[in-house]
């Protein structure tokens, strides 16, 4: 179990767990395949992960995502590597299960095991909340119903909204909480469901499993924040006319 509140030691510089970004190293990026689909991302910048058929083309979609998901570091009042976009450095690899092929970042390596300072969790979490704040702004915006994909499908608005909020009540339980999801509609009760999340995130630990469960700390500010970023994406490409995106 993850020790929270106590002192983060640094990661050993040999392990792949030591794969903070840097200028001259370039983005440091995980992947993870399974059949037919991997995703790729950013272990330093929750939320930041695309996916693609091959881990080369999630990794493709990854960097495309730069530019929008700069946005939401910016207004989590940080700001991304200054290396080229095009530079990254594959720290790890993982094994996808069902979970990946379903369409869910699902692996958790040992990137998502390194401790985590007092610091370092305030700055998760400032991510966490500024990928939740950028879905709110672009949900609120978007008209009631959004343009149908090729074939016809896709949720519109008020059910993407209901999702994922129901998704971060079931997610609560895996750092050892438990909440009810909140109505599409009920602001206070989203904002309370999401201080605690956030309280849960914030404290310093050995980056160990939350909880006696399976998350650890890293890996449920990746998971959460790419799944609300990921929504909003799809809301901005559904609205209005088709785009390349």
């Amino acid at each position: 179990m993850a020790r929270r509140g106590a002192a983060a030691s640094p990661a050993d510089s040999s392990s792949p767990a030591d794969s903070s970004s840097s200028p001259e190293g370039g983005l440091a990026v995980a992947t993870e395949t399974a059949d037919k689909r991997a995703f790729a991302w950013a272990i330093d910048w929750p939320g930041w992960c695309r996916s693609g058929k091959t881990p080369d083309l999630a990794i493709e979609a990854l960097l495309a995502y730069r530019p929008r998901y700069a946005v939401v570091v910016e207004a989590a009042g940080s700001s991304l590597p200054s290396a080229a976009p095009t530079a990254i450095r594959l720290v790890e690899r993982l094994a996808g299960g069902s979970g990946t092929a379903f369409g869910v970042p699902s692996a958790i390596g040992e990137s998502d095991r390194r401790p985590v300072s007092a610091d370092e969790a305030a700055r998760l979490v400032a991510l966490v909340t500024a990928a939740w704040r950028a879905f709110d702004a672009v949900a609120a915006a978007a008209p009631s119903e959004l343009r149908k994909g090729p074939r016809g499908g896709g949720r519109d608005t008020a059910r993407i909204v209901a999702h994922v909020l129901e998704a971060e009540a079931a997610y609560a339980t895996q750092i050892g909480l438990r909440l009810s999801a909140p109505a599409a509609d009920d602001e206070p009760g989203r904002a309370r469901s999401r201080a605690a999340l956030a309280a849960a995130l914030a404290a310093p630990s050995d980056g160990g499993p939350l909880a006696g469960r399976r998350w650890t700390q890293r890996y449920a500010c990746r998971r959460i924040a790419w799944h609300v970023l990921d929504h909003a994406w799809e809301i901005e490409d559904r609205t209005g006319p088709a785009t390349d995106r």
